[in-house]
């Protein structure tokens, strides 16, 4: 479960992003599955998934007693039998779904590379697997596609020369740009610049002191070297290149903002004119990068973090152009080296895979190729995707689901004793505002400009991430198109987008075990109505409620109201900053309190709707579990999960979600509807004295 930035990811066009995009998965906490064998799985059946309907008992562990330690009675078994696949950080029931719908995806896209009289966009889905499929293809071609891209930094003489180089490289280097919502007016898109620039998952990999993080410092300059030799420099100049490459990346990521700071959007908003874009610093010519990437006469750039782009003009103005080229050889390299061949692949691997999220080995080609159709043909995919697995009835019936979520949060918000008539005034219209969408987009993206070729892998990489530049560009000075999707239609996952003041959920995530539409009511609702009540929750957590129901950066609180809502935030960062994530680390709560409130409301907003939907019924008790058991056994699986101790580090300082155990066990322990369903007692750690509450 995930929540959009209110940038809207605008890191899309940056170095980091292809670099871990592709090694930790996207947005939210699912991830890809065990290796299987080198032939493809058979293209029909297309569509079958290894489930029973009903409780996953086997995945408890019936011996833990709820009222100690609820995630081990829910998880337990699944903890154990479930252990992390080699070609994985973690594993967890969102991840193996994930899996699942990956195979499916495998044989659809097998059996479109073969088949004849294609549509175009079997067409174009097709031929991308195919292409890259051919492994030995891609090996025998060694670095040779990579010539012309280092070709081009080569011939590089000046800072000035900088500017058509960076508009038209689809990796994005230097810093992140792209389209956004205007913050200030979120009905228009206007250019938006953000930092980047760095190679570490994060600024804090270069500012903190411990012996851990000085040693990552280290191994990530050995790799830098290792890149640079195998692109053709010397042993020494390389060592010596990627010294200078660290301390120039550090000096960008001491002027970024951290996370935490990030999470108060007014950090993040500076709009601008491109003149005084320009006044911040003279190496990047603004207009001509503007006008290179197909924007003429901008009105407006929001400069989302303006101290980076002093420093990265001063940076680029007093770094010796040998340096800056080095620098762009590199990241270059290594963000087209999952796209080439074996040697360069594994070397990227090794360090970003293997050393800083512990994985012992790289993922089969398989889902890479089918994760790469995923990200750049989407939409192509995800229609074939829906027409096999997502029922109307599913759609429909999760619709209505999220509307009963919906009218709880109206009843709650009516009845909040701490905020004031005006405040709630504005949250009810905001919540009426709100947009669901379920399943799949109601237009699917046109991708007939874009051209894939069947024997031209690398080709279809470029002309891919072009597409998709080009895409995102051409979205400024227009108005926002409130059908458009963040996430692809297989993917496991959901997010709530403030701007755009949408829930989204995706077939992929609305799918077994997360959503059995063969199961009763208490456990759907418990995990499936947890999720859309956490999506629905965001919109209304620290940073979602600084928005109003237009998607405008609006402050529509009292100052005492605004001062009640963050007492009770501050109970709930609070609690979640006793947890550790591993070893002596503990979770930063100031980066995860946003989602630990959407976890907390969610969860309570299900319960209300559960309740609702089944007030006439005459329930019993089903496998031995009363109704409200199920509804939290299947609130509680949902997040059971095993993590390397490498990823749970990377994950304490770059993840806003908090660790599974802590998701559940940091919920059901504030809530006396979990007490009262298992016969928990005062003094149990199930049982927090003092309960946080927000909504």
């Amino acid at each position: 479960m995930s929540v959009l930035h209110w940038e809207k990811c605008m890191i899309r066009k940056s170095v980091c992003l292809v670099m871990f995009a592709l090694l930790a998965c996207g947005f939210g906490r699912a991830q890809s599955a065990e290796p299987k064998p080198a032939s493809a799985p058979a293209a029909k059946p297309l569509y079958s998934m290894p489930y029973t309907p009903g409780l996953d008992v086997k995945s408890m562990d019936m011996a833990a007693n709820p009222c100690v330690d609820f995630y081990q009675y829910a998880c337990g078994g699944w903890i154990k039998n479930n252990p992390i696949p080699p070609d994985q950080a973690g594993w967890s029931v969102y991840g193996k779904l994930t899996s699942e719908n990956q195979q499916f995806l495998w044989g659809i896209l097998d059996q479109v590379a073969k088949q004849k009289n294609r549509t175009a966009n079997e067409q174009k889905i097709g031929d991308y697997f195919s292409s890259c499929m051919d492994e030995s293809a891609i090996n025998h071609l060694g670095m040779a596609p990579l010539k012309p891209e280092l070709a081009k930094i080569n011939a590089l003489q000046s800072v000035a020369d900088l500017t058509a180089y960076l508009a038209t490289e689809p990796l994005g280097l230097f810093f992140s740009s792209g389209s956004g919502q205007d913050p200030g007016d979120a009905a228009q898109v206007i250019a938006t610049l953000g930092a980047g620039g760095l190679g570490l998952p994060d600024r804090d990999y270069y500012t903190k002191t411990d012996a851990k993080s000085v040693e990552i410092r280290q191994k990530y300059a050995e790799y830098i070297a290792k890149i640079l030799t195998m692109v053709g420099e010397k042993p020494e100049q390389a060592k010596s290149d990627a010294a200078e490459i660290l301390n120039f990346e550090t000096t960008l990521a001491q002027a970024s903002l951290t996370r935490v700071e990030q999470r108060n959007p007014y950090n993040i908003y500076h709009k601008m004119t491109v003149d005084q874009l320009q006044g911040l610093g003279r190496s990047i010519r603004w207009q001509q990068y503007f006008a290179d990437v197909g924007l003429q006469d901008v009105k407006a750039v929001n400069v989302m973090e303006p101290k980076f782009y002093q420093t990265l003009s001063v940076q680029l103005r007093t770094t010796p152009m040998g340096i800056l080229r080095a620098y762009l050889r590199f990241h270059v390299a290594s963000g087209y080296a999952p796209y080439l061949s074996g040697d360069l692949q594994q070397a990227q691997f090794d360090f970003y895979g293997k050393y800083l999220r512990g994985v012992p080995q790289m993922r089969p080609r398989w889902k890479r190729c089918v994760n790469q159709v995923d990200n750049y043909l989407g939409e192509a995919l995800g229609q074939e995707f829906v027409e096999r697995t997502f029922a109307p009835q599913t759609k429909q019936k999760t619709l209505l689901m999220t509307e009963q979520i919906e009218n709880a949060m109206k009843q709650e918000i009516e009845h909040l004793d701490w905020m004031s008539v005006p405040t709630r005034k504005q949250a009810l219209l905001k919540l009426s505002q709100i947009r669901n969408k379920i399943g799949y987009p109601n237009k699917w993206r046109d991708y007939s400009k874009l051209e894939i070729k069947p024997e031209d892998y690398f080709g279809n990489v470029r002309r891919s991430m072009i597409f998709a530049n080009d895409y995102d560009w051409n979205k400024v000075g227009k108005p926002v198109n409130h059908d458009e999707w963040d996430m692809t239609p297989p993917t496991v996952n959901a997010y709530y987008d403030p701007q755009m003041n949408d829930i989204n959920f995706p077939a992929g995530v609305l799918q077994p075990p997360l959503y059995d539409p063969k199961m009763d009511d208490a456990p759907n609702y418990g995990n499936t109505g947890g999720t859309i009540g956490h999506e629905l929750t965001h919109g209304f957590d620290d940073e979602g409620r600084q928005f109003d129901g237009n998607g405008n950066l609006s402050d529509w609180w009292t100052k005492e109201d605004a001062e009640q809502f963050n007492d009770r935030i501050q109970c709930i960062r609070d609690q979640y900053a006793q947890y550790v994530v591993v070893d002596n680390i503990h979770i930063n709560s100031k980066l995860t309190s946003g989602e630990d409130v959407a976890d907390l409301g969610g969860e309570l907003l299900a319960y209300i709707a559960w309740k609702a939907e089944t007030a006439d019924l005459k329930l019993h008790p089903v496998g031995g579990f009363t109704p409200a058991q199920r509804f939290f056994i299947g609130m509680g699986q949902w997040a059971c999960e095993n993590e390397r101790p490498q990823n749970l580090r990377v994950s304490a300082i770059t993840d806003p979600h908090s660790p599974g155990k802590y998701r559940i066990n940091g919920v059901v322990s504030n809530m006396p509807e979990f007490q009262k369903a298992f016969a928990c007692k005062a003094g149990q750690p199930m049982v927090r004295a003092k309960v946080c509450k927000v909504w």
